[in-house]
């Protein structure tokens, strides 16, 4: 199987309304939906692709409005050198690729994070201080912050304003499988910003961990035979997965695993399972420790892989034909 965070650097409110128009496209009467959320769209955008498809798909559902953009550094230990240092600067660059490439006319605000992970005396980063303006910001619409990579933007925007962990849900793919817990990558990549987080502050935290983001495989002939012939903009997409490290075999199938952020905030989270957990500390290995006593976490099983892949093919085609 292929690991999450295989890909380096190498790989060189909005939502459907804000899409360009093509020409000729069908008319027809649709159901109608109206934004109920507010997203705030945090990843390592500079590794593995499958944080890119989560992000070309909160952004064509009409269900949220994506209002901000930030991007997070890489595991230097898993980075090559002569990169290392610029990733949370590249990852903002290809974020803002995706969006030229969707046609975006009105985009959201894309910042990068540190590339000092685990530093929480680092000055602050305009992607923490953008994060804390939009908490901040009075909306009746709620927010929510996706993140499919460390939590090092969220932790740095706590530090900065406590406040805005009464002003959010946060949705985090990462960590390892309860009871026990296990290395992780994103969890790993910065420890001391799940520890903050956590440990740390009350702000309302779904959990996808490993064994449950592991299962939203999509087979390396199904992107080939659904996504790349969508649009030139599906196979943009499709060619991030086309240039992986030679020391990696790739398998049957690749795990889309950031794809359950856009899941739990814009389809429905009804038909995936969760089981409401007693936080526990988390240690440096990645094990759990101990219970925080009045700190709950609300942590994923089982997901819908059916109905995140479909809604996700079907808003593509949708916006290569211009609805």
């Amino acid at each position: 199987m292929l690991t999450r965070r295989a890909f380096a650097v190498s790989l060189a409110g909005t939502g459907a309304s804000v899409l360009a128009g093509r020409a000729g496209a069908a008319n027809f009467r649709a159901i109608p939906q109206r934004p109920s959320a507010r997203v705030i769209v945090d990843n390592d955008f500079a590794g593995d692709p499958d944080g890119l498809v989560a992000l070309a798909h909160q952004l064509l559902t009409p269900k949220t409005r994506t209002v901000l953009i930030t991007s997070s550094a890489l595991n230097p230990k898993l980075t090559d050198p002569a990169i290392a240092g610029k990733t949370a600067a590249a990852g903002k660059d290809i974020a803002e690729e995706l969006m030229r490439q969707a046609g975006l006319v009105a985009p959201p605000p894309v910042f990068a994070g540190t590339e000092d992970l685990g530093n929480s005396k680092a000055p602050a980063s305009k992607a923490a201080l953008a994060i804390v303006a939009e908490a901040m910001r009075d909306d009746p619409v709620p927010l929510y912050f996706t993140c499919g990579g460390p939590l090092t933007n969220l932790a740095a925007a706590l530090r900065i304003e406590p406040r805005i962990a009464q002003r959010m849900t946060v949705v985090w793919i990462g960590g390892g499988s309860y009871p026990n817990g296990n290395w992780e990558y994103n969890l790993a990549t910065d420890v001391a910003a799940v520890q903050e987080v956590v440990e740390r502050s009350a702000v309302p935290l779904w959990q996808i961990p490993q064994a449950a983001y592991r299962q939203m495989q999509a087979s390396v002939a199904e992107l080939g035979d659904q996504l790349r012939p969508i649009s030139p903009f599906g196979a943009w997409l499709y060619d991030r997965f086309t240039t992986p490290p030679a020391f990696i075999n790739v398998g049957g199938s690749w795990p889309l695993g950031d794809s359950p952020t856009v899941l739990l905030t814009a389809i429905s989270p009804e038909s995936s399972t969760f089981v409401d957990r007693t936080a526990r500390r988390i240690n440096a290995d990645g094990t759990y420790g101990a219970e925080i006593a009045g700190r709950t976490v609300r942590v994923y099983e089982t997901l819908d892989a059916r109905l995140t892949f479909a809604d996700f093919y079907a808003l593509m085609r949708q916006h290569a034909q211009g609805h």
